[in-house]
């Protein structure tokens, strides 16, 4: 726990937040509280109703981006720290509060759609709106955003951007940072900036890039603009195919992307993973899932492509019925996260995940190294009931790979996160910086994988920093995310 550097005690800070927005913009309910200084949705300890603070003084729901520019502006003067958050679907504890009463910032109130044009291809939204439900409106149109994360049922748009967000057709429409063509924010002291929307421009460094995926350690964004494209479902084309090994898999995915092909989902699944999301068809295979999207003629032609690809490489195919109703299958919403939090309480079982990116060239050993080390090295490697990896993103210079854990809890459960998800996590972090690559691929660094931030950075971390220092130079936004804690 870190000591609040503010004057103000919890009361003052309660009271002055309700004279500055309302008292029913505040939230003091202690039950609130206690779940807004947790997040990562199944926290083991949190499900058993274990919150070991700090608490948040208040939670603030901001309506209006003067509320945000108000509430940074009072914080910033009284040195009071400031979580922001919109869907609550963070994974890496960039959310909870580390500081003594701490504000917890949530912008989504600002759940309004501002426009979508179809001529220009753009929708802009505030912070606090649904993907699901910008995606509903957008499909009702023809369109789409082409963003895709598990999280989409609930995940909402400012926190997409903000943690720089990756969905499940990446390899055709990107990840966030590439859809954001514009977008509002608001930093310490209330200072509102806007960066336009322009096709592209060359003056100077891409200054979005100062935003997105900053965490909330430098900013509050409030509205973002993304591309649209056309929605064609009529012309998905779905391939399957069982190969020997996870490697050989990303050697498949490897030759369609450097081939010149952009299925809009390209993954491959080691043996493990497989069997847990394919148990109808793997057969203790590794599987490889593909599919094809756009206007028809680019869907066949890529399709054909990964077929002549496949046909160089041992394989059996798969009906592409079963690749359609695993696609068709793959968000998780509320009834999703209920039922892991019921599996936890009953059974103590957890499972986690922890995802780096890596060359091509560096698969192979990657896999290995992180499964052997996890079998060999880690005390409990006894309770894991699964251990296996996929890469769901690739890129012509590689690949990610999504390292999987399931295992049995046989501790109390303030001890679980250190025994077992940190050494596990660690070890994948720290075979990925070994061999090159980055410790995390778009979970985002949030307080979990700072140990590691001046490892991933090297001498580009000054960098880093002077943003830090120039952005937020009392250090109210987001303590200990992103930056390690001093």
């Amino acid at each position: 726990m870190v000591t609040s550097r503010s004057s103000l005690d919890r009361a003052e800070i309660v009271s002055r937040l309700q004279a500055l927005l309302g008292a029913e913009q505040i939230v003091t309910d202690e039950q609130e509280l206690r779940e807004a200084s947790v997040d990562r949705f199944k926290k083991y300890t949190a499900v058993h109703g274990i919150f070991d603070g700090p608490i948040p003084a208040a939670i603030v729901n901001a309506r209006s981006t003067e509320d945000v520019a108000a509430v940074l502006a009072f914080a910033d003067e009284h040195l009071i720290n400031v979580v922001p958050r919109t869907g609550r679907t963070a994974t890496e504890g960039g959310l909870e509060t580390v500081v003594e009463d701490t504000i917890v910032l949530d912008g989504s109130a600002m759940n309004r759609i501002v426009e979508i044009d179809p001529v220009d291809m753009m929708a802009t939204v505030q912070c606090g709106v649904p993907l699901q439900v910008l995606e509903d409106e957008l499909r009702a149109q023809g369109l789409t955003t082409g963003h895709s994360p598990q999280s989409k049922p609930i995940a909402q748009m400012g926190g997409l951007v903000a943690t720089r967000s990756i969905g499940q057709f990446s390899t055709l429409y990107g990840g966030i940072e590439d859809m954001v063509v514009g977008l509002e924010a608001v930093f310490p002291g209330g200072h509102t900036s806007r960066v336009k929307n322009v096709p592209r421009r060359a003056a100077g460094p891409d200054i979005r890039h100062i935003v997105i995926g900053n965490e909330g350690a430098l900013c509050f964004i409030t509205e973002v603009t993304v591309k649209i494209f056309k929605y064609q479902p009529e012309n998905l084309r779905f391939l399957g195919y069982l190969v020997d090994s996870l490697p050989a898999g990303v050697d498949g995915l490897r030759r369609i992307i450097v081939e010149g092909y952009r299925p809009s989902v390209a993954r491959a699944y080691s043996e493990e993973d497989a069997a847990q999301h394919f148990s109808h068809f793997a057969g203790g295979r590794a599987v490889v899932v593909v599919v094809a999207e756009g206007p028809k003629g680019v869907a066949d032609a890529t399709a054909a492509g990964v077929e002549e690809i496949f046909a160089g490489i041992p394989h059996e195919k798969v009906d592409p019925a079963l690749i359609e109703q695993w696609f068709e299958n793959l968000n998780w919403g509320q009834d999703k996260i209920d039922a892991e939090k019921r599996e936890m309480l009953e059974k103590a079982h957890l499972g986690y995940t922890t995802e780096v990116s890596i060359d091509w060239s560096g698969v192979k050993e990657l896999f290995e190294s992180v499964m052997r080390r996890v079998r060999t090295e880690f005390p409990r490697a006894a309770d894991i009931t699964m251990l296996g990896a996929h890469s769901s993103h690739s890129y012509q210079t590689g690949t990610n790979l999504y390292f999987v854990y399931d295992y049995d809890i046989d501790c109390e459960p303030r001890a679980e996160i250190a025994e077992y998800h940190e050494p596990i996590n660690a070890i994948v972090v720290e075979e990925a910086l070994r061999l090159g690559g980055s410790m995390v691929h778009h979970h985002g660094i949030g307080k979990y994988r700072t140990p590691w931030t001046l490892e991933e950075h090297g001498t580009a971390y000054p960098l880093l920093e002077t943003l830090k220092r120039g952005f937020d130079p009392n250090g109210i936004m987001n303590r200990g995310t992103v930056f390690p804690l001093a």
